[in-house]
C-alpha cells in the first residue's frame, strides 16, 4: 500500500470517528460521553440571588430546584437549548444569536429563568462564544471539573436547574481575569428598558 493511500485511510478513519463522537444538531455539536441522567431528588433546594431584568439585586431566596427528565426537557426546549443545557452540547463558533447582542440587560438561564450574567460584564474575546468577566452572583451558578474532552476545563452550570451553560476560563480581562464563555442557547437576554 502506498504513503497516499495508507494517509487516506488514517485520516479517513479519524474523521469518521469523530463524526460519531460528535454529532452537529442546529449549530450545536454534542459528545456522545455525556453522563447518565441524574435522579430527581423532588425537595431538594438552592440559595440564589434575585435580580429584576434592570439587574438590580432584590435579594437572596431558597427556592426549589428545577428539576425534569429529560423527556420533559426536550418537550419544552428547542433542540439546540436541549442539546445545549441537558447534553453539555457547545455551539459552533459564531453561530450564537447572542453573540453580537450590546444591549443594557441581563442574561437569565433559559431553562429556569435564573439570572446569571449582566451585560456590563460582557466582552469580546474572539472565541465566537458570549462571553463575561464575572457573573451577577456566585450563588446562581456552580462550577465542576470536566474532562469530557480529554483535558480539563471548568464547566458552569445553572445553580437553580443545573443547565450546562459553558465553561470558565482564566484568560479574561480585569478586573477578575476570568472569561465565562457561554452558549447563546443556554441563555435569554432581558434588555434593559429603563437604560
Amino acid at each position: 500500500m502506498n504513503e497516499l493511500t495508507r494517509r487516506g485511510l488514517i485520516f479517513g478513519a479519524a474523521a469518521l470517528a469523530a463524526g460519531v463522537v460528535f454529532a452537529s444538531v442546529d449549530r450545536v455539536a454534542t459528545s456522545a460521553f455525556v453522563r447518565k441522567e441524574p435522579p430527581l431528588q423532588p425537595d431538594a433546594t438552592v440559595e440564589i440571588v434575585e435580580f429584576d431584568d434592570s439587574g438590580k439585586r432584590t435579594g437572596k431566596r431558597t427556592v426549589r430546584k428545577v428539576q425534569k427528565t429529560l423527556a420533559e426537557w426536550q418537550v419544552i426546549l428547542t433542540t439546540p437549548q436541549f442539546v445545549v443545557t441537558r447534553k453539555a452540547g457547545t455551539e459552533i463558533p459564531y453561530s450564537g444569536e447572542l453573540l453580537n447582542e450590546h444591549r443594557a440587560g441581563i442574561f437569565r438561564c433559559v431553562d429556569c429563568d435564573t439570572a446569571l450574567f449582566d451585560a456590563k460584564t460582557k466582552f469580546e474575546s474572539g472565541t465566537g462564544w458570549p462571553s463575561f468577566w464575572a457573573v451577577l452572583a456566585a450563588e446562581n451558578v456552580h462550577e465542576r471539573d470536566d474532562f469530557s474532552l480529554g483535558i480539563l476545563q471548568r464547566e458552569v452550570k445553572c445553580a437553580r436547574c443545573d443547565a450546562h451553560l459553558g465553561h470558565v476560563f482564566t484568560d479574561g480581562p480585569d478586573p477578575t481575569g476570568l472569561r465565562y464563555c457561554m452558549n447563546s442557547s443556554a441563555l435569554k437576554f432581558f434588555p434593559n428598558r429603563s437604560a
